[in-house]
């Protein structure tokens, strides 16, 4: 048997042990930290130097002196940006609605009705996933543009408005929900749709969220789909006007103004996620976790 001593040895060995380990740890996660997060740094820095200052750099500085708003105010008299974040606004509110409708239905049929050829139904779905974004994107383009619907907002947001893989993730959400809940339910007479509404819904809240959430950032980032859909400024989007200070030569000349364009297009998001990063995280846990 160990002595007094050697246990209280052991003791203050494991002890020292687990401060390395955590000091360690913690070090490297701050220096990944600072990594990650010295690109945002950077463009909040460029977009509050002024025009003459950024441009009398021969190395650039980690800070400035005389902050200034002015690049964001040239951001926004360059190109008609307010009426772009409106445009996205639209667009992002409704493709994540239509969106929604959509998906929850589905994966309310893959997870709780009994229809004929429903697992053959779903691998065929789940296969969909295999196929590379640019043959989907070519295909949408052909498609809307022989339905004559390029430069509106239905052309922007019909390709959209599924997602085979947040199916898949709200299918597996719903059938951790007891089968019990659905006999009784049915015993009582309650339809399909009040029992998904009543029922499954707000047990599945936190995925929903999480799938609202990562969809209005997917949207609000979009950008290859409507450079190339759409041609007439009254259905820009913020990152065709970002490119359009690009195209003009402004964002080549004054790069801090542009810094403030991209900054003023990425709060949005980051305010989001901060408040329902939480959210985020039990819903995609959630949807992990089967049983």
């Amino acid at each position: 048997m160990l002595t007094q001593n050697e246990l209280q040895r052991q003791e203050k060995s494991a002890a020292v042990r687990n401060g390395v380990v955590g000091g360690l740890t913690y070090f490297f996660l701050t220096v990944w930290a600072l990594i990650v997060l010295f690109p945002f740094y950077w463009m909040v820095l460029t977009s509050v130097k002024s025009y003459g200052s950024y441009n009398a750099e021969r190395i650039p500085a980690f800070f400035t002196k005389q902050p200034t708003l002015q690049n964001y105010a040239d951001a926004f008299t360059s190109v008609p940006l307010a009426k772009y974040f409106l445009n996205t606004l639209i667009f992002t509110v409704a493709t994540t609605a239509v969106m929604m409708a959509v998906i929850v239905l589905a994966a309310y049929a893959f997870a709780r009705l009994e229809f004929v050829g429903k697992n053959i139904t779903f691998a065929l779905f789940l296969s969909l996933m295999m196929i590379p974004n640019e043959l989907v994107v070519i295909t949408n383009f052909v498609t809307i543009t022989n339905l004559g619907l390029r430069n509106t907002f239905t052309g922007l947001i019909l390709p959209s408005v599924t997602s085979v893989f947040y199916i898949y993730l709200l299918k597996e959400n719903f059938e951790q929900v007891p089968d019990e809940l659905y006999r009784a339910a049915k015993v009582d007479g309650t339809s399909d749709l009040k029992y998904l509404f009543k029922v499954m819904i707000p047990i599945s809240r936190p995925t929903i969220v999480t799938i609202v959430i990562l969809k209005v950032i997917e949207c609000w980032n979009a950008y290859v789909w409507p450079r190339l859909i759409t041609d007439d400024p009254a259905y820009f989007l913020v990152s065709n006007g970002i490119q359009e200070i690009r195209e003009n030569g402004f964002g080549r000349e004054n790069v801090p103004a542009m810094m403030a364009a991209v900054v003023a297009v990425s709060v949005p998001l980051i305010v989001l996620f901060l408040i329902f990063r939480k959210k985020i995280m039990e819903g995609v846990s959630r949807g992990g976790i089967k049983g």
